[in-house]
């Protein structure tokens, strides 16, 4: 058996924080195009209200379930 990488993957809340901002972006910038000033003020208020550094995280009582890579079959 070959032994588990250390996962170099970012923290899924901080790539979900990421995610989000990035859509509340995009659509500020596509209700200011249509001329939607109010929505795209919306956005960019949901924007500045998430939070900047996602909570701490618990500790774990259990090891994780090792993942395969992405892309590689079982059989």
């Amino acid at each position: 058996m070959r032994a588990a990488q250390p996962s170099t993957e970012a923290e899924p809340e901080t790539t979900d924080q990421s995610a989000l901002r990035l859509m509340l972006s995009y659509v500020e910038a596509e209700c200011l195009r249509m001329g939607a000033t109010d929505a795209a003020r919306h956005a960019a208020l949901a924007a500045s209200l998430m939070p900047d550094t996602p909570p701490p995280r618990e500790v774990e009582a259990e090891p994780r379930a090792i993942r395969r890579p992405r892309g590689t079959r079982l059989h």
